[in-house]
C-alpha cells in the first residue's frame, strides 16, 4: 500500500484532529445515539477546537503557504465558531437551514479543491452531504433527516481523525495503485 506521508505536515496533522474531533462530538450529539448526548451538548469543543483551533491551525499553514489546507482550515474554524457563538440563540428553522447550506457549499468548495488527497476529499464530501442534509432537514422541519445527516458527519469526523492519526502512525493515506487488468503490462 502506498504510504503517503508528505500530506502530513504539524499543522494539518493538528487540523485535521480538530476538524476530526469536532465532527465526531457534533455527528453524534445530532444522532441523539448517545443517551442524554445531543447537539447542544458540541458547542463548547466546536467553539474551542472546532472554531479557534481550526481557525489558528489555518493560519499556520498559510504561513507554511499551504493555501488549499490554510482556506479549509481558516473557513470551517470560521464556521464552526459562528455555528457555537449562535447556538442556543433564537433562530428560526429557515435561518438555520440556510446557515447549513452555506456551510454545504463551503465543504463542496473544499471537496473540489482538495488537494491532500482521498482522504481529504472524503472527509469534506462527507460534510457537505451532512450539512445539505441537516440543512434540508431544518427547512423541512425533518429530524429524522438531520439524524441522517448527523450520521454522515460522524463519518466525515472518522475520515478526518484517520488522516491525522495515519500519518503519525505511518499507516496507509492513498488507495493502494491496481494493475491495468489481466495479460496486460506496463512498458517502463
Amino acid at each position: 500500500m502506498d504510504n503517503d506521508v508528505s500530506a502530513g505536515g504539524t499543522t494539518t496533522i493538528v487540523g485535521r484532529l480538530a476538524l476530526g474531533i469536532t465532527l465526531l462530538a457534533f455527528g453524534l450529539g445530532t444522532t441523539k445515539v448517545i443517551d442524554g448526548v445531543t447537539t447542544a451538548d458540541a458547542v463548547s469543543l466546536a467553539h474551542y477546537v472546532g472554531g479557534v483551533a481550526l481557525f489558528l491551525a489555518g493560519l499556520l499553514a498559510f504561513r507554511d503557504h499551504d493555501t488549499a489546507t490554510g482556506t479549509a482550515f481558516s473557513a470551517l474554524g470560521a464556521l464552526w465558531f459562528t455555528w457555537a457563538v449562535t447556538a442556543g440563540g433564537q433562530m428560526s428553522d429557515n435561518a438555520a437551514g440556510l446557515f447549513l447550506l452555506l456551510f454545504a457549499l463551503v465543504a463542496l468548495t473544499l471537496t473540489l479543491g482538495a488537494s491532500g488527497g482521498v482522504l481529504d476529499q472524503g472527509t469534506y464530501g462527507l460534510l457537505f452531504v451532512s450539512m445539505v442534509l441537516l440543512a434540508i432537514g431544518r427547512f423541512a422541519g425533518n429530524d429524522s433527516l438531520g439524524k441522517v445527516g448527523g450520521w454522515f458527519a460522524v463519518a466525515a469526523g472518522a475520515a478526518a481523525w484517520y488522516a491525522a492519526t495515519a500519518v503519525l502512525a505511518k499507516w496507509p493515506t492513498a488507495l493502494p495503485r491496481r494493475a491495468a487488468g489481466r495479460g496486460v503490462t506496463a512498458a517502463g
